[in-house]
């Protein structure tokens, strides 16, 4: 399958809300969008495609996203200058964060077919076909983390066979989780499920580490503090707390959800206790009857 790669330059004019369209393909699934191209020959429907940030971000330099062309060239007007130029429509199907882009360097050591870096030019780069195995790996290795077992990454299996979950390179890191762990333990920082506990020695670290503030609104100076940005969270706290929201919930808002719902009162409940309480309510309930049958 042929492949390009589209060059896009975040300070340029044509400005869109990519914040949006990150979460857009994590819900959905894809991101549609018209690219301009110069490449408009080479670039047809089926075209699979790789988005590559210029320096242009105040994040850095690097591959951010991945997609498959929808169209064949059209005309339309680009820019301020009314000229018109080549386009095509663009799915994304997964798109990191602004900070969490695959950095130049990283992609010229695994991919040396392509001139990587800020030199890059154009709007849309041919991809080598004895590239695209290496850009493939590299994608599926430090690109989007998928959900579960039986879903896999955009951009390593053919797109119909594709979800994703965003999940950032930080709680990715295998040193940082170890101090974050550690230091909390690995039971979740909001409900208390732990999997050593229900699965014995399988459950082992299995639990997930959540970065507490949003990579995006980091400067690239910025270093991890494991203990002080990471929790342990369940898969299903994980889940919620970056469910329908532009930020992340807090761990206190996750508690107070739960305890909301009825099934948190300070502390983590037991199937047990739950069945104790509705053992309770059946006693009281029907002692309630009885008497209101004998008055």
């Amino acid at each position: 399958m042929a492949a390009v790669i589209l060059v896009w330059n975040p300070r340029e004019a044509d400005r869109w809300d990519y914040r949006a369209a990150v979460g857009q393909a994590v819900e959905s699934g894809r991101f549609l969008r018209p690219w301009s191209v110069d490449q408009a020959p080479n670039v047809r429907g089926g075209t699979e495609a790789w988005l590559f940030a210029t320096a242009g971000s105040d994040s850095g330099t690097g591959l951010i996203g991945h997609g498959m062309v929808m169209s064949e060239p059209y005309q339309a007007v680009d820019g301020d200058d009314g000229a018109p130029g080549w386009h095509v429509s663009v799915a994304f199907d997964a798109l990191l964060p602004l900070g969490e882009q695959v950095r130049a360097d990283t992609l010229r050591s695994a991919v040396p077919g392509i001139r990587w870096g800020d030199a890059i030019g154009g709007t849309t780069i041919l991809v080598p076909p004895e590239a695209e195995p290496g850009l493939r790996r590299l994608w599926r290795d430090v690109g989007p983390v998928p959900a579960g077992c039986a879903e896999v990454v955009p951009g390593t299996y053919p797109p119909d066979a594709v979800s994703t979950i965003s999940v950032n390179r930080y709680e990715r890191n295998d040193d940082a989780r170890r101090v974050c762990l550690a230091f909390h333990g690995t039971s979740c920082a909001v409900c208390g499920f732990s999997f050593e506990a229900s699965y014995g020695h399988a459950g082992t670290e299995v639990i997930d580490v959540h970065h507490i503030v949003p990579p995006e609104m980091l400067g690239n100076g910025y270093l991890l503090d494991p203990v002080a940005d990471l929790v342990p969270l369940c898969p299903n706290c994980h889940a919620m707390a970056h469910h329908g929201v532009s930020q992340p919930r807090t761990v206190s808002e996750l508690r107070s959800i739960i305890a909301v719902s009825g099934h948190f009162g300070g502390e983590v409940v037991s199937s047990l206790a739950l069945e104790a309480q509705a053992d309770a309510r059946r006693i009281l309930e029907s002692g309630h009857d009885r008497r209101s049958g004998s008055t």
